[in-house]
């Protein structure tokens, strides 16, 4: 089953069931996912569909950030369902032992032995761990391993 059925299926699902949060989340991602097919003028891949998920999971959590700056924890709730729903159309996301088994794997086979190899380590590890891991995640773990 594609993405968009899954979301066509979720979206009666909680029409009938008058959840009004899931409907306006679950409306969002198709609209995006839907966007991105026009945009790119076909059927979108698995890993297409992926990095929308993806894109659309990273919105939410800086506005949670930034709501959370600004003093407007009222704001946060709503979001953190989004983030939740939107949770649920994503793989499994690894853990950081994962992560970093995964990260110290390419930094061998890069051959990275200081900091200035960080963009090359990213470049490598990213394509691997899309949708996945969170980049912050990785970010800090090669960080933490370069240095």
């Amino acid at each position: 089953m594609s993405l968009l059925d899954s979301l066509n299926n979720d979206l009666k699902t909680a029409m009938k069931a008058h959840d009004k949060e899931t409907l306006s989340t679950v409306r969002m991602l198709k609209a995006a996912v839907t966007n991105e097919q026009i945009k790119v003028g076909h059927t979108l891949t698995s890993d297409e569909e992926i990095s929308v998920l993806s894109r659309e999971l990273k919105q939410r959590k800086d506005s949670v950030d930034e709501f959370t700056s600004a003093g407007r924890t009222d704001l946060v709730p709503a979001l953190e369902k989004e983030i939740e729903i939107v949770e649920r159309y994503l793989p499994e996301q690894l853990s950081e032992d994962d992560v970093k088994s995964i990260v110290e794997e390419t930094i061998r086979q890069v051959g990275a032995t200081s900091k200035a190899d960080f963009g090359k380590v990213m470049g490598a590890v990213m394509p691997k761990l899309k949708g996945q891991a969170d980049g912050k995640i990785v970010n800090s773990v090669v960080k933490s391993l370069l240095n």
